[in-house]
Order: structure tokens, then C-alpha cells, then sequence
């Protein structure tokens, strides 16, 4: 596709080597599509008074007086502040709208856990505990502090966890794994010290007449017991025609147990030579593949451990308005719907709700990564886990349990670790591969040494082959990895919704970026004033500062800490009121004043030519003025920054081979202006929600691999088709139900490390593959004696030892993935 500078302004432009449409000049941080009504009003403007983020900032003072109602009827124009309104910011940028918990993680419904997990079927991870007690009901988050929680998970239907590991989840059943290994190893020891090490005759025994006995009952028991889990994993294989590895490791016990058996019977009952048993062999194999297993389940659970440590957000106990007013401190786990609950300034917000009485700002970074503090007042929605600032508040509960907000979010991980990679399908196709080729080399062999020599040579042939087909190092190939590579990007603020996501990754060929947020800071800053009129530069921003100091919108706040810096004091401005789609106006000294945006001076069949005008404007700035007496006294230019980091971020994607691509609903001269700062080739402006989706789309369909980068409902649809979606800032809900990676930080550096965590998770996958079964594939024809004829002959125990080798170092290079963060 040819790079070249590209952009699109209106319904009627159509970019020059894209096919698409867009028209709406909207906002990018969140913007919602319910808002594209308002195209139609931006693209009649010559010069748009919004920009620099498609967004009249004059709308904000009637958001704030209509915010206490997110899904109020807004004006033609209301879209380009409601979107930016901070006091919508707890569900319209973090996305958590918690009074529609139907909603706000659709795509993690519990209803739907059973289809999550039943992916990992044919893992041989699934059937591990297949047969284990299923006593343990109190699985939600095991290891976790219930009182910190809220009951967040208490409230899942554990009926729908039947996923594969017979109704069983890796942080539940890791306790019953590890004592399922240390009882096995316990029974194990007595086995090797009884039998002869590796059938070797040593000068000195520990046997004792009888001893054979023993060893014969704690290997049954061992079979029974440690093998149980193969076993039963097995036969739930078999049933569904797909042997995988459960099979593989069930045959090379059972053969090795049978073998064992029919030798002490042979040795004891029949007259016959004897016969040397394998119980030494099964006791080993048993336990070492419960040690794999027990490292994989561990590795598995640390990436949940790593965001359950988000319940510690919660505090312990809650102060509860009663219905009389009065109050009463709780234990948080009494909290229910509905409850009515008072947060004092400081003290952590409990659980999801939205607020009755009072107003504050709230720190949201823990929870979402917001790192501004978000007014907050009657009507707005609050987190769990978040912290309260300046004010205290009465809130009704909206969200416990499963509808909480960090609930959702540990959801996103357990189904994450559910998803199966393409590779890790690989590995189980492998496998079973493995037991049909073991099968049939295990019966040839047995052939072959019956014919050439004799009934037991043929059956420890046979026997050597299936413990040497036990592909525990393959099963382990791509689970560990994976799990490893989930915990890394939990602790790095990386939630992997999709597991597909770390393998699509690996090779990259666009990356698609909304502007607002994700390159910019999403807050403005003056960038200039002048004065046109009587005033002067400060007076004009005294003015300005009195008009908007009631406003709480981005750019109000612009104007007012510009006042602050240059140590302005605001003019009193009275009876201060919104006109809808134009600005605001208000009382100053007795007189009206106003604060207007381009279409406003229209209105006003006011005409405006500064000489700076056009340069503010090419420059990407929004431009307001300051209007008196039908003359305009003063304009203001406010731009959003660029954030300081995302030069060398977009350097760093170029430099990986992949071509950055900026798509905003933003208009076409802000759009530039980032773009010419930031060295973007490629961007495309006043693009709306099917316009992004359009631009993915045809990138997906030249074959190429795009990842897309968004926040908000407007970037859902492209999130969704591109190969791999991330949802920035945690974003919306919709946004983040549509993406498969999200980023808790709105750090454009967290993109380049998910990118170098991918890469490395599918090395150490080919890697972990090469392992597993180039061992199984160059073992099997040793085990079956191809080189008997030049004396090199495999015997089993030898056979075990380099099996357990093999699974050992698959483990240890899993556990040696890591990224580096330094240097960003």
C-alpha cells in the first residue's frame, strides 16, 4: 500500500488510497456512536472552533449541569464535551458504567465458562485432575482473602466450571496436586530403594525377604492413586476419539504397571527365567510427571495470583447508612445491591456504585490507569478499589460479586489462561500423532524382538517404547509458556483476554492508533492569547477565567490553570449560562460577555480575520473568543499535548519494521499537526466508528497482520476486526470486550512491550515444541532397538531419566521468558 500522506475532512472526501467516508469530527477519547449525529453540523464549518479533538468546548457547561444523566438527550453539537466531560469520566473513558452491569464485560458472562475452559479439553492439563476429590467447592480465587473481596467471585456459578478438568480450575486444585505429589513421592521412595536401580545388580540391597511384596503393593497403590489423573484423562480422550496426552502418559504407566505385575507373577508363580520388573521405572514416572504437573499448575495460577492481588484494593470494612441516617461500620462481605454506603475523603470507594449525595474527585489509576482525577458528583459512577480525594460522599451499591468491576477483570485472565493458542493445538495434534507412531512402533517392535529373540526382550522392547512415547515435556510446551507469558503481562499491566493475541503478534505489519489519549495527553493547554480589543492579553484571560470557572470540562480547566500559572485572578461572572452549540455566556461588571467557538461568531454575524488565526489553527488548536458589545476582545488557543514519550514510541514501531497509522475522528488540521510532529506517513481524520472498521478491515484483507489501538465505543468495531485489538486506558467496556489485549496504563510504551512479550512467548513456543517432541520422535526408534545391531539399545529407566530431563528443561525455559522495560 502506498505510504503517503493522507487525510480525509468530510462526507464527501474520500482519501486517496483508502476507500472510505469518513465525516464525523468527533472525539476520540471515548467519543460514543451514539454521537455521530453531529457530523453533519462540523463539516458545514470552514474552520471548526474544535480542532484540535472535534470538540466544542462550550457544550461542557450544559454537560455539567445534564451530567448527572450519562444518557441524556444531547444537542447536536453536546457529543464533543459530553464524551470529554470528567464528571462522565467513570464509565464513558474507564468504561465501568456499573448501573448496567449487563453490559459492562459482556464477553465475560459466567453462563458462557463452560465454552472458555472446554477449549482446553484436549490439554493435558485439563484432565490432570479429572478424577481428584471434587470436594473443594470453595474454589473461586483460592489463596485469596474473602474479606478483601467482597465476595467478588462468591457470586459465580461454579456449575459452569465444568471445563474440562472435571468441574476443576488450576488455582483450586494446585493444594490437591501438591499433596497428590508428595504422597506419590513418599510411596515412590521405598519403590526405588526396594528395586534394583535401573535393573543394575549393585554389591549391597536394601531388600529384605518379603520386600518384593511391598514394592508390588505400593506400586498398585501408586498406580492407582498418583496415575489416577492420567488415567481419567485418558479415558476421557478415548471417549472423544482424540488421544492426546493424557493417553500417551496413561499408556506408558499402564504398560510399565502391567509389565511389572505379570514380572512378579512370572517371578514368583512360573517356572521361567526371571523376569525383571519396571516397578522402579512406574514409581518415577508417576512422579515426575505429577512434578510437571504441579509447576505447570503453579506457573498457571501465578497469573492470576498477580491480578487477584487487586482484591487488596478493597478495604476490610465498609460504614453503611442506614435507612434512620444513622451509621454503621460493616464487614465488607455483608454488603449487598442497593446498600447505601458513606466513603469519607481518603478511604478506598468499597465496591461499584453511584453517588447520592456530595461531590469529590476520585482517584481511578489502580483500576483503570486514569491517571487525572475524575470529578465526581450526584449521579456519576464510582469503582471498587478506586480512592476517594477531596470530599465525602453517600453511594448506592451497583456492583458485587460477579458484577464488580475487578471481578470482571480477574475473569479476564481466567479466560485468557482458557483460551487455546494455534500452536498449542499443534501440540496436541502432535501428540497424537505420538501415540498412534508409539502404538505402532510399540507393537512392530514387540513383532520384531519376539521373532529375533525372545518374550520378555520383545515385551521390555515394547515397554521402552511407550515410556519413551510419554510426551510429558510436549504437553508442557505450550501451556507453560503461555501461562508464564500471562503472569509477565499481569504484573506489567497487560491483561491477555485472548491468548491468540501473543502468537498473532509475532510479525506485524500496521498499527493503528486513535490520536486523543493514546499519542496526546487528552488534556489542553493554552497555547496562546491575544488580545483584540480594549483589554489586554491578561485581562482577556481574567475574563475568560471568570466565565469558565464554574465549567468542568478540559478546557475550562486549560484556561483556569493558565490563570493560576500566570497568577491571574478570575473576574466574577454571574447568571453564567450555556447556549447550546455555540458557548456561554454570563454576567461580568454588569455587563454580558461570551465565550464562543466559530459557528458561535456566525450566529452572532460577527467577523473575525486575525493575522494569528490561521497559524493557531494549522497548528491543530482549538480557538475560542471572547466576545463584548458585538466585538471580540480576545481569543484563546487551547491544543491537546502530545505526549512527551510518543515521538520515540512511533520511532520504535518503525524501527520493529511496522508502519504506524493515526485514525481519528479529530479533524484534518489537528490530525496533521500530530502527524508532522510525530513523523506519522499515514493518517486519516473525522473518521467515524465504520470508517476505522472500513480501515481494518481492507488492511486485513491485503493480507496483512494490523493491530488496533482504541478506546472508546467509536473504536469498538475496528477493535474487533483487526488481528489483534487493544483497548487502551481499559477504555469502555465495549471497547474492551471488543479487544483482545488491554493495557491498564494509557502508556503507548505498553503497546511496544505487549509486542516484545509476544515475540518472545512464540519463541520460547517453537522452542518448548522443538523439545518435546524432537526428544519424543529421535527416542522412540532407540527405544524400539533400531541400533541393537551396533549395541546401542535404550532401556527403560534410561528412557525415563531423559524423558524427566527433557520435561525439566522445557519447564526451566518457560520460566526463563521475561521482557526488559528499561530503555523506554
Amino acid at each position: 500500500m502506498n505510504q503517503k500522506k493522507t487525510s480525509s475532512a468530510s462526507n464527501s472526501q474520500t482519501s486517496s488510497h483508502h476507500r472510505h467516508e469518513p465525516a464525523l469530527n468527533e472525539r476520540d477519547n471515548g467519543t460514543q456512536g451514539k454521537e455521530q449525529h453531529a457530523q453533519s453540523q462540523v463539516t458545514e464549518v470552514p474552520e471548526p472552533s474544535h480542532e484540535m479533538n472535534g470538540m466544542d468546548h462550550h457544550k461542557a457547561t450544559s454537560k455539567q449541569q445534564e451530567h448527572e444523566s450519562s444518557d441524556s438527550n444531547h444537542g447536536p453539537m453536546d457529543h464533543e464535551v459530553s464524551s470529554m466531560d470528567y464528571s462522565h469520566k467513570g464509565h464513558e473513558i474507564s468504561g465501568m458504567d456499573h448501573g448496567h452491569k449487563d453490559h459492562e464485560m459482556s464477553g465475560m458472562n459466567h453462563s458462557h465458562m463452560n465454552h472458555e475452559m472446554s477449549g482446553m479439553e484436549h490439554s493435558h492439563t485439563d484432565h490432570e485432575m479429572s478424577g481428584m476429590d471434587h470436594g473443594h467447592k470453595d474454589h473461586e480465587m483460592s489463596g485469596m482473602d474473602h474479606s478483601h473481596m467482597n465476595h467478588e467471585m462468591s457470586g459465580m456459578d461454579h456449575s459452569h466450571m465444568d471445563h474440562g478438568m472435571g468441574g476443576m480450575d488450576h488455582s483450586m486444585h494446585m493444594g490437591n496436586f501438591k499433596q497428590k505429589f508428595w504422597l506419590s513421592l513418599v510411596l515412590a521412595i521405598p519403590i526405588v530403594i526396594l528395586s534394583p536401580m535401573m535393573g543394575i545388580e549393585l554389591p549391597f540391597q536394601f531388600t529384605f525377604p518379603g520386600s518384593d511384596w511391598v514394592v508390588l503393593l505400593l506400586g498398585t497403590i501408586l498406580f492407582f492413586y498418583g496415575g489416577q489423573p492420567f488415567l481419567s484423562g485418558a479415558k476421557m480422550e478415548l471417549k472423544q476419539k482424540s488421544p492426546a496426552m493424557m493417553t500417551l502418559i496413561a499408556m506408558g504407566i499402564t504398560v510399565s504397571y502391567f509389565y511389572s505385575l505379570y514380572a512378579f507373577i512370572a517371578n514368583h508363580f512360573l517356572a521361567v527365567p526371571h523376569v525383571m520388573d519396571f516397578f522402579w521405572e512406574l514409581a518415577t514416572l508417576i512422579v515426575i510427571m505429577l512434578l510437571g504437573h504441579w509447576i505447570e499448575m503453579n506457573a498457571v495460577s501465578n497469573a492470576g495470583n498477580a491480578l487477584q492481588k487487586l482484591a487488596e484494593l478493597l478495604p476490610k470494612e465498609v460504614i453503611r447508612k442506614n435507612a434512620d441516617g444513622s451509621e454503621e461500620q460493616i464487614p465488607l462481605e455483608e454488603v449487598t445491591n442497593k446498600t447505601q454506603l458513606i466513603v469519607r475523603s481518603g478511604d478506598k470507594i468499597p465496591t461499584d456504585g453511584t453517588i447520592l449525595e456530595g461531590e469529590t474527585t476520585i482517584d481511578e489509576s489502580a483500576v483503570t490507569g486514569e491517571s487525572r482525577r475524575v470529578p465526581k458528583t450526584v449521579g456519576s459512577t464510582v469503582i471498587g478499589g478506586s480512592v476517594n480525594g477531596n470530599g465525602t460522599i453517600t453511594m448506592e451499591v451497583t456492583g458485587t460479586g460477579e458484577d464488580s468491576y475487578l471481578a470482571k477483570v480477574m475473569e479476564m485472565v481466567r479466560k485468557a489462561q482458557a483460551d487455546k493458542s494455534r500452536l498449542e493445538a499443534l501440540s496436541d495434534k502432535v501428540a497424537k500423532w505420538l501415540f498412534y507412531i508409539a502404538l505402532v512402533a510399540g507393537v512392530l517392535a514387540f513383532a520384531v524382538w519376539l521373532f529375533v529373540a525372545d518374550l520378555p526382550t520383545a515385551l521390555d522392547r515394547m515397554v521402552t517404547v511407550f515410556v519413551i512415547a510419554c510426551p510429558h515435556a510436549l504437553g508442557l510446551a505450550i501451556p507453560l509458556v503461555v501461562a508464564r507469558s500471562t503472569s509477565i503481562a499481569a504484573k506489567n499491566g497487560l491483561l491477555l483476554k485472548n491468548r491468540n493475541a501473543l502468537e498473532n503478534a509475532h510479525h506485524v505489519d500496521y498499527l493503528i492508533l486513535d490520536k486523543t489519549g493514546t499519542l496526546t495527553e487528552g488534556t489542553f493547554t493554552v497555547t496562546g492569547i491575544e488580545a483584540t480589543g480594549s483589554l489586554s492579553a491578561s485581562e482577556v484571560l481574567a475574563y475568560l477565567a471568570g466565565l469558565e470557572k464554574t465549567a468542568n470540562h478540559p478546557i475550562a480547566e486549560g484556561i483556569l490553570a493558565q490563570a493560576e500559572k500566570e497568577n491571574i485572578t478570575a473576574k466574577k461572572a454571574t447568571d453564567v449560562q450555556t447556549r447550546t452549540g455555540i458557548g456561554l455566556e454570563g454576567v461580568i461588571d454588569g455587563q454580558k460577555w461570551l465565550i464562543v467557538n466559530q459557528k458561535g461568531l456566525e450566529q452572532l454575524a460577527i467577523q473575525y480575520q486575525g493575522n494569528s488565526l490561521e497559524n493557531y489553527q494549522e497548528q491543530g488548536n482549538t480557538i475560542s473568543y471572547l466576545v463584548h458589545d458585538g466585538k471580540v476582545e480576545g481569543i484563546v488557543a487551547l491544543g491537546d499535548k502530545v505526549k512527551p514519550e510518543a515521538s520515540q514510541f512511533i520511532q520504535k514501531v518503525k524501527d520493529l519494521g511496522i508502519t504506524p497509522v493515526m485514525a481519528t475522528g479529530d479533524n484534518q488540521e489537528a490530525a496533521q499537526a500530530v502527524a508532522d510532529y510525530l513523523g506519522i506517513e499515514a493518517f486519516h481524520a473525522a473518521m467515524l466508528p465504520d470508517d476505522k472498521e472500513r480501515l481494518v478491515s481492507d488492511y486485513v484483507k491485503e493480507g496483512k497482520r494490523v493491530v488496533m489501538v482504541g478506546d472508546g465505543i467509536n473504536d469498538a468495531p475496528s477493535l474487533a476486526r483487526a488481528t489483534i485489538g487493544i483497548a487502551i486506558g481499559a477504555g469502555t467496556d465495549v471497547a474492551i470486550d471488543s479487544a483482545d489485549v488491554v493495557l491498564t496504563n494509557s502508556e503507548p510504551q505498553d503497546i511496544l512491550h505487549f509486542l516484545t512479550l509476544a515475540k518472545k512467548t512464540r519463541r520460547k513456543m517453537i522452542q518448548n515444541l522443538w523439545w518435546g517432541a524432537g526428544y519424543n520422535i529421535f527416542a522412540i526408534p532407540l527405544a524400539a532397538g533400531v541400533l541393537a545391531p551396533i549395541g546401542i539399545i535404550l532401556n527403560p529407566a534410561v528412557g525415563a531419566i531423559l524423558m524427566s530431563m527433557s520435561t525439566i528443561i522445557v519447564a526451566i525455559n518457560a520460566m526463563t521468558l521475561s521482557i526488559e522495560k528499561s530503555g523506554d
